[in-house]
């Protein structure tokens, strides 16, 4: 059975400038932003678009996963809407059988911008604690990733 957890969080980044660091410069910017936690990000197949594979090699801060294969699998640039879903080693290595983030970006003022966040999982156990902590994370990662696009990105 499919589970489900959301979250949402608003961030004082206009929104496009949201969307191009999350779709169009991730493998970038993650590395910059959370080190301790991703320490490369690389793509092993794919031009960026949907079905692009990316390698994310974990950082010291990450406990018993040292890499993951991820893959796009929802990019609506319209809709500022990007789904990953991993698709070797991480998740997959912890009693999951499917396991995607999706993030939908929606602008609210001229430098407001609502990310809504998205875990889509299945498990053969009843773990439940990862999920939340994908969606904690993500948020951690959306505030890093607007602290970065307000004061940090202009000293790349």
């Amino acid at each position: 059975m499919m589970n489900e957890v959301k979250t949402h969080v608003i961030v004082g980044v206009e929104i496009d400038a949201l969307w191009k660091a999350l779709s169009k410069e991730m493998r970038f910017v993650i590395p910059k932003i959370i080190p301790n936690l991703v320490k490369s990000v690389e793509i092993i197949e794919g031009d960026g678009g949907i079905g692009t594979v990316f390698l994310f090699s974990f950082g010291s801060d990450v406990e018993m996963m040292s890499h993951q294969k991820e893959k796009i699998v929802e990019l609506d640039e319209s809709a500022h809407q990007i789904g990953i879903q991993v698709v070797e080693g991480g998740h997959l290595n912890h009693g999951f059988s499917f396991y995607q983030t999706t993030f939908q970006l929606s602008a609210i003022e001229e430098h407001r911008t609502q990310v809504n966040v998205k875990v889509l999982y299945e498990s053969a156990t009843e773990e439940r604690t990862m999920p939340s902590k994908t969606t904690a994370s993500a948020l951690s990662f959306i505030s890093s990733l607007e602290n970065y696009l307000l004061h940090g990105a202009s000293k790349k």
